[in-house]
Parts: structure tokens; C-alpha cells; sequence
């Protein structure tokens, strides 16, 4: 047992897990590694090349660099827990005519309890991730905050780990920036992986269509849902489209109409199969609502309103807002208006640097049509 305790590290293949794993074996923990075999990209019927974290290249690096250090590596095959929760949520969210995000259901609900399992068996003290995020223990609470290089920061995408599982998380690479980690793997003479490409898509559909995807998954999806109208906010129908699980809030491109000025999806009716279509600012919304909370800095947020800034999306600046709990909701007012917000996604609620922490975006809606009015 190293001096620190034994640790299971989530090791991808990239740079960042990798450089996690050498990091803590340095620091002295007893380091196992585990790549976690998620998907074969050959189930969807894809023709490009295998990339990413479920390949056989991805695969081998890992273990070439727990090789090199002397600790063991594990390949531990997660295809049918995966298969089961994270694509049928994917395909169920697009028919519900939401936008799903994938990899944070994974992280939160697949990859880490998975890991805790293993670790279980393997007398592990520790798990740990190449996540740029930082983690602390305040008050009894897990808090994880951002990352100290904002341009890599991945708070965001683990907002929905449960305390018990961040009580026994190491994120080794909070503290470095992008380019540290870069020089460390050149100073320890890791070339390749400072050379390798790194991979943004989602891992079961590496060339980005998930259109096609949807339509191998369900066959009889396209038939079911064409037809539908276009639809302008005002009611006039501007032509037909190809079944609403196929468009998603903000789109502009790939909408196969023309009116002589740049449209937007605004809004997706499900029940009317309608795509209503917008100029940009018919995307500006300054209210929402977050459902199947998972608070991480405080308990609750009932009977109280926070000031927060509130992430929509993973590249989204942040916008400051009040946030507050009814029921099982938070119920979010913006200080400005926020382009396309998309339901299905995630909302991520910050209190400085801290996440206070998140949900999946319910609705959106104007407070303008909330408030009453006056005589």
C-alpha cells in the first residue's frame, strides 16, 4: 500500500488521465489503472475509423503508460450498463423532443459508480479522474469548483456526482493548466501523448451525426415523425420538416428552407410535431425551470434565493441569476436574457468559483409572461 492510501484511476488513454495516473503516483498513492470499455462504434453502423476512449489504440496507451510505471491496468467492459441507461435516456430524450447530453448522464451515473464498485473489490482507498476541476471538503460537503485554467474547466459536466462519491474523489489536475500538463508529459518523456488528438465527441457517435444514429437505433422513427410544419412564432406555415427529434434548439443550419434571412429553431412542439422557427432574438429567453436537482455545496436551496452565475451549456459563459427551490425545481430568473436554451440540457448554478450545483433544464420561458398585469 503506498503511503497515501490505494487509488483507481480512470485512465482513457489521453493526456489528462494519463498525466492524473502519473501525478498521483508520484504524490505516492498506489495507483491502479482502469480503462472502461463503453461502446463499439461498429454497433451503430459506422464506417469511420474507432477513436477515442473505447478503442483499441486508447486502449493500449493507457496500459503502456501503467506498463512504464509499474502499476496494474484493468480493462473493465461496461458495453451492457452503458448500452442500457445511456442510450435509451440519448434516444428517449430526442423523441421527447428534448436535447439530451450524454456524457454527463454517463460521468455521474455509469462511470462513476462503476469505478466505486471496482475500487470496492480492489481495496481501494480512492478513485480518480484527469478532470480539470477542482475539489475540497468544507462543512461536512464535497464542493467542486472550477478548474485554475477557465479554458479547460470541467465543473460543469460534474455537477450530478452524489456526495458519497465525491467523499472518496481525487481530481488530481485542478490545480494545473492545460499547458502544465503538456510539459509534464514531455518532461517524463510521454511524446505521443502530447501529440495525441484529442477526442470532443460523444464516444458512440464519433462522426457527429446523430440524426443517422437515431434512425438506425429506431427504425421506424422517420416514418412516425415526418410531416410536421414549420412554423413561424406568429403561426404561418412556411413549409415542411423532417420529424422534430431531428432539430434541436439554436439550430440554424441543415433546416433545408429558405426566406431570404437567417432562421433559428425557437421552440419544438412535440405534441403538433412543429418546429417553430424565429430570428435570433426569438431565442432570447431570461426565465427557466431545473428539474432532478443534485445540490452539492448546500443541502437545499428552499425558502432562500442565491445569487448565482448560471451555466446552460458546457461553453456557456455564465449569466448572473437569482435561483431558488419549489418542490423538486429550481426556478431560475436571469439578469439578462440567454440565447437557446435548450430543454435536456444541463443548468449548472455557481457561487464564485464553487458549484452550488445543477439539473436538467425543464423549460424556458419570458418573466414578462409570468408576472401579472398591471391595470
Amino acid at each position: 500500500m503506498g503511503r497515501k492510501g490505494r487509488v483507481l484511476v480512470a485512465m482513457s488513454g489521453g493526456i489528462d488521465s494519463s498525466l492524473a495516473a502519473v501525478l498521483l503516483h508520484e504524490e505516492g498513492y498506489e495507483v491502479i489503472g482502469m480503462t472502461m470499455k463503453t461502446w463499439d462504434y461498429a454497433s451503430s453502423g459506422g464506417t469511420k475509423k474507432e477513436t477515442g476512449c473505447c478503442s483499441l489504440d486508447s486502449i493500449n496507451d493507457a496500459r503502456a503508460i501503467a506498463v512504464d510505471l509499474g502499476f496494474p491496468h484493468y480493462i473493465l467492459d461496461i458495453r451492457a450498463e452503458f448500452g442500457d441507461y445511456v442510450i435509451d435516456y440519448f434516444t428517449g430524450e430526442y423523441v421527447a423532443g428534448r436535447t439530451p447530453n450524454p456524457c454527463i448522464l454517463c460521468n455521474t451515473h455509469i462511470k462513476w459508480d462503476a469505478l466505486l464498485r471496482r475500487a470496492d473489490k480492489l481495496d481501494c482507498d480512492f478513485i480518480a479522474t484527469g478532470h480539470y476541476a477542482k475539489l475540497r471538503q468544507e462543512n461536512g460537503r464535497s464542493i467542486v469548483s472550477r478548474g485554475v485554467d477557465l479554458t479547460k474547466d470541467q465543473s460543469y459536466v460534474l455537477w450530478g456526482v452524489s456526495q458519497s462519491s465525491l467523499a472518496r474523489t481525487i481530481l488530481p489536475l485542478g490545480g494545473y493548466a492545460k499547458q502544465e500538463i503538456r510539459a509534464m508529459a514531455v518532461e517524463r518523456g510521454f511524446f505521443e501523448l502530447v501529440n495525441k488528438p484529442e477526442s470532443y465527441e460523444i464516444c458512440f457517435i464519433p462522426d457527429n451525426d446523430y440524426r443517422s444514429f437515431l434512425k438506425k437505433r429506431l427504425p421506424d422513427l422517420e416514418e412516425k415523425v415526418k410531416g410536421g410544419d414549420y412554423v413561424q412564432t406568429d403561426g404561418k406555415v412556411l413549409g415542411e420538416h423532417d420529424g422534430f427529434p431531428f432539430y434541436t434548439i439554436g439550430q440554424r443550419k441543415g433546416l433545408g428552407i429558405a426566406t431570404g434571412k437567417p432562421l433559428f429553431v425557437v421552440d419544438i412542439q412535440k405534441e403538433r410535431n412543429r418546429i417553430v422557427l424565429g430570428d435570433k432574438s426569438d431565442l432570447m429567453r431570461d426565465g427557466m425551470t431545473v428539474r432532478n436537482l443534485n445540490l452539492q455545496k448546500y443541502p437545499s436551496l428552499a425558502h432562500k434565493q442565491f445569487d448565482t452565475v448560471t451555466k446552460v451549456r458546457s461553453t456557456d459563459k455564465g449569466t448572473p441569476a437569482l435561483v431558488w427551490q419549489e418542490g423538486g425545481e429550481a426556478i431560475v430568473r436571469f439578469a439578462q436574457p440567454v440565447s437557446a436554451i435548450a430543454p435536456g440540457q444541463a443548468a449548472v448554478f455557481y457561487e464564485g468559483d464553487d458549484v452550488l450545483g445543477g439539473g436538467w433544464i425543464e423549460s424556458s420561458f419570458h418573466w414578462r409572461d409570468k408576472e401579472p398585469k398591471k391595470d
